[in-house]
């Protein structure tokens, strides 16, 4: 179409075909203007719709592309995040790991220091339980050989009970003069 002619309903109405002698019925030509000027309004109300919803279509496309843009944008951005968010993770998983494993060995070596106390301390009681029962045989030996010497020792020949006590104080008087 040529975009220098620009055919409104108005200029089809307003034309003047002017008079011939042998022309067309003008009242033929009239009506048909009339249908030419109507179907021009309706085609230009129509373009003129299809222009707006051109438009509003072209202002869909271009929210359509800017939410396209945004949500790749945004799944770009949850995407790096994510890796950021693992390799975080990641990386206090494995501190996490070397302070438990830090921590273990801390509790095993302190477990093994007094394990070691502890068998030292068992040492020192069994070195005392052993002296204990050296010293015990010991006694026990010499009161066995106590016993064994006093059973062996001639009798003893003990006096009455029933001293008299005119014997008794003369004990206790040589007793007094002594001091």
């Amino acid at each position: 179409m040529d975009e220098t002619f620009h055919l409104t309903p108005l200029d089809v109405r307003r034309y003047d075909f002017g008079k011939a002698l042998r022309g067309y019925d003008p009242e033929r030509v009239e009506q048909f203007r009339e249908q030419v000027a109507d179907e021009l309004e309706r085609l230009t109300r129509l373009a003129q719709d299809f222009e707006q919803k051109a438009k509003g279509f072209h202002e869909q496309l271009r929210a359509f592309r800017e939410r396209d843009k945004a949500l790749n944008d945004a799944l770009v951005s949850a995407q790096q995040l994510r890796a950021e968010i693992r390799e975080s993770s990641e990386r206090e998983a494995a501190l996490i790991i070397r302070e438990a494993q830090a921590e273990s060995e801390r509790h095993a070596d302190l477990a093994r220091h007094e394990i070691r106390k502890l068998e030292q301390q068992l040492g020192e009681l069994e070195r005392a339980r052993r002296s204990h029962l050296t010293q015990l045989r010991v006694m026990a030996e010499r009161h066995l050989a106590e016993i064994t010497a006093a059973e062996n020792a001639p009798d003893i020949e003990y006096p009455s009970r029933a001293l008299s006590a005119a014997a008794l104080d003369g004990v206790a008087g040589r007793t007094a003069g002594a001091r």
